[in-house]
């Protein structure tokens, strides 16, 4: 009995798990119920995220340390010192302290003052270029290196025009700086200063250039000859005479000078102008600055109605814009050559100025004792004028 009950246990075992096979198998074959959704929509125009190729080179982010490791042991600092004499106030010309002193009244002081710059190496036998303030009234400096070495300078000259000097050392293969291009530069790009401000030695700073042909008088100093580059690399007492370099570690520059009333504003002069002015130094010991004598500025509407209510003028300004000759020196090349107050200037050398700074310029890239051409407006009419530039007088 046992046996036939196991037995069916057994069938209905077997016919149950043919019946689950055949079930998947129908299930499996027959296509499920779609759902109501919608299908997604897929844009046509779909393209992957750029991302970057592992194979692309890496920008160099050291170029900073790169160029002052390369520039720095060509970077000096200049100490130099000089003898001030204290000049003796009114108040010793006072009767009062007549009385007591007669003639034997007190004899000024001298007194040393001393101060330091930088500069950089120009030639492995010991040219430098540094700032013409870093080095004024002495004839000697001290010139440290980098590694600690110090030799003796000669200030072979000095342009206060450009505020450019030239010193010598007596050494041989010393580490020279590589010479780049300030026409070169644009705004934006960086800016590095190397230098020893507040005696500490080569001290690097980093920034952009902020801006490009400043005049003399925008920056504060007239009295120079400098189109020059503004950056906001930090450059404080003793950068002075330092060099400004491009990402490359190339000169482009001599820092110079400072905004007092300014926070991030320095400025340099273009390492064209300095080159120019050094060969001249070394070569005679002095630069020549083509002069021409008069005295102008630059119209607008504003200027030209204020000018001509002053009866003391002399003349009647017809234009609100150009470069109006308002003074001619005397016994100078432009009044050789027929300039008069009132003229107003169109060209010099064939380029058109609309500015004062533009004139000054094109003169100061011109030749001693050439004719130079000038076109100007006289009288409402166009006149064309021949002057050969003089050397700037040093007195």
């Amino acid at each position: 009995m046992r046996i036939k009950q196991l037995f069916i246990y057994v069938t209905l075992l077997i016919l149950g798990g043919s019946a689950g096979v055949w079930a998947s198998r129908y299930w499996t074959d027959t296509p499920q119920e779609q759902t109501s959704q919608p299908p997604a929509v897929v844009p046509t125009n779909l393209k992957p995220f750029p991302f970057p190729a592992k194979s692309s080179p890496k920008a160099n982010l050291n170029f900073i340390a790169e160029a002052a490791q390369k520039v720095g042991p060509a970077v000096v600092r200049i100490d130099a010192t000089r003898e001030v004499s204290n000049e003796m106030g009114e108040t010793f010309e006072h009767p009062f302290f007549r009385r007591f002193f007669g003639n034997e009244l007190p004899i000024p002081r001298e007194h040393i003052e001393r101060g330091t710059g930088s500069g950089f190496i120009l030639t492995p036998d010991g040219q430098l270029l540094t700032n013409a303030h870093v080095v004024d009234g002495t004839k000697e400096v001290k010139v440290t290196l980098k590694d600690g070495k110090v030799y003796q300078g000669k200030v072979l000259g000095t342009d206060a025009m450009t505020d450019v000097a030239v010193v010598k050392i007596e050494a041989e293969n010393l580490p020279t700086v590589a010479i780049g291009s300030a026409d070169q530069l644009n705004p934006g790009e960086w800016a590095i200063a190397i230098g020893n401000p507040l005696g500490l030695d080569n001290t690097v700073t980093v920034g952009i250039i902020s801006a490009l042909g400043r005049s003399s008088t925008e920056v504060g100093v007239p009295d120079k000859r400098v189109r020059f580059i503004q950056t906001d690399a930090a450059i404080n007492p003793g950068n002075s005479g330092g060099p400004l370099l491009n990402a490359q570690g190339q000169v482009v520059g001599i820092n110079t000078a400072i905004r007092a009333d300014a926070q991030g504003l320095g400025f340099a002069i273009p390492i064209e102008t300095a080159q120019r002015v050094a060969n001249q130094l070394l070569t005679t010991g002095k630069a020549d600055h083509p002069y021409l004598g008069i005295h102008m500025i630059t119209l607008n509407p504003e200027l030209s109605k204020e000018l001509n209510q002053d009866p003391q003028l002399g003349f009647k300004v017809t234009n609100n814009e150009g470069v109006l000759v308002v003074r001619v020196v005397d016994d100078s090349p432009a009044q050789k050559a027929g300039f008069k107050p009132g003229d107003i200037i169109l060209s010099v050398a064939g380029k058109p100025v609309t500015k004062a700074v533009e004139v000054q310029e094109e003169v100061e890239v011109s030749t001693i004792g050439e004719t130079l051409a000038v076109e100007v407006i006289r009288d409402g009419k166009p006149k064309n004028l021949k002057v050969s530039p003089g050397s700037f007088p040093t007195n």
